[in-house]
């Protein structure tokens, strides 16, 4: 929609006169596939990487949550027209959607590797799988941070398995003493050193909202789990376009700024 009424970003996509109806964008989002869509975001990030604009040592994980293009039925449970949307209860009340698995560097805070899944699904399942496709980049880091969310012996031994330090607070109910933790005022407390890397965890939350904020990841429109993983798909990708751009046009301090070049 923005392509019709923006003729500076119609421009900027290479259409000079006529601009494509939706559908057709539609159609080649399902012409494509997922795998396709994986494959440029691979290639953007490698290129980024070969560049040494994407570096670093301590690798951020975290979630976020993405709602269904769907309503609820009144079990609370199920979903109406979307097929893999699950429901989940959290804090603020039921969600029926997604989440998003990310991992990033926390000092780039450039996406590295992510997952969709249905958001009842455990996050702990997907920890390892996101190392293992993070190692697979050929990516040497010295630690990895988590959330209490993550805390488990599991989950730890997966971390060193890698030759990595697991930062992952213990949750509130542990009796483990001098261990890195988040107390009820939010404040973290143990050892220095691992208190100012957890600290490192606010980079894969910052990703993550400007991702929802400027590149619309939140504004899922389209149902089934596929469908999802494109979306994110897309999000991360357009996020990798600006870095290299950015790096492209002598500019490498722009490179995290999509407000610049999508305003």
């Amino acid at each position: 929609m923005r392509l019709k009424d923006d003729r500076k970003a119609a421009r900027a996509c290479g259409f000079r006169k006529q601009i494509p109806i939706h559908g057709l964008f539609t159609h080649f989002r399902h012409r494509f596939g997922e795998n396709t869509y994986h494959r440029i975001f691979d290639h953007l990030l490698r290129k980024l990487m070969g560049l040494g604009a994407v570096k670093g040592e301590i690798i951020a994980i975290d979630i976020t949550h993405i709602e269904a293009y769907s309503q609820r039925a009144r079990d609370n449970k199920t979903r109406r027209s979307d097929p893999d949307a699950r429901v989940w209860h959290g804090k603020r009340g039921f969600i029926l959607g997604y989440r998003v698995h990310t991992a990033c560097f926390a000092e780039s805070e450039m996406p590295l590797a992510f997952t969709v899944a249905p958001c009842n699904m455990n996050d702990k399942s997907y920890f390892k799988p996101l190392l293992e496709r993070v190692h697979s980049l050929g990516v040497k880091f010295k630690a990895v941070v988590a959330d209490a969310q993550y805390s488990s012996g599991n989950i730890r031994e997966a971390a060193e398995a890698y030759g990595t330090e697991p930062v992952i607070p213990v949750r509130r109910d542990s009796r483990l003493r001098d261990a890195l933790r988040v107390g009820k005022d939010f404040v973290v407390r143990g050892a220095r050193r691992l208190v100012e890397l957890f600290r490192k965890r606010w980079s894969v939350e910052r990703l993550l909202g400007k991702a929802k904020e400027w590149l619309m990841l939140g504004s899922l429109r389209l149902r089934g789990l596929e469908q999802a993983s494109i979306h994110a798909d897309l999000a991360f990708t357009a996020m990798l376009s600006v870095a290299l751009a950015a790096v492209d046009d002598g500019r490498p301090w722009l490179m995290r700024s999509v407000k610049h070049f999508t305003t």
